[in-house]
């Protein structure tokens, strides 16, 4: 299945969001695109049937200009083992912003923020789907 929706983030170091979704958090890299200077102008990385594209900040065009104040986002990923992807997000330095916790409505989940402030959740409910 394609992923239908792709949360879009930028990052001032986006070589090392890419780093931490990958190593820290389990991502898949599927496409990166740099420029002349290196600079990431697109990625894409995917986590089970998910996808999130990336790219650094302060480049020119409407969606740079439309997110150029834009703060931190949070983006939720359903996985099968909350403890075991919670102990390779701190194994990796993360910042862990609730320990993987049962949730009334069924899940097990736990918070993240990675080094430009973006809110990472990761748990067992799958959106559409039973907990």
């Amino acid at each position: 299945m394609v992923a239908t929706i792709s949360p879009t983030l930028l990052y001032d170091d986006a070589k090392a969001a890419i780093r931490l979704l990958k190593d820290a958090f389990g991502f898949r890299e599927v496409a990166v695109y740099e420029d002349e200077s290196g600079a990431v102008l697109h990625a894409e990385l995917a986590y089970g049937d998910g996808m999130v594209m990336l790219g650094t900040r302060g480049r020119e065009g409407v969606f740079a200009e439309a997110m150029a104040k834009g703060g931190p986002v949070g983006v939720y990923v359903a996985v099968e083992d909350t403890d075991a992807h919670h102990r390779q997000a701190v194994e990796h330095g993360v910042e862990i912003l609730m320990p993987p916790t049962d949730q009334d409505y069924g899940s097990r989940d736990y918070m993240a923020r990675d080094a430009e402030g973006n809110i990472w959740s990761f748990g067992t409910y799958v959106p559409g789907g039973p907990a």
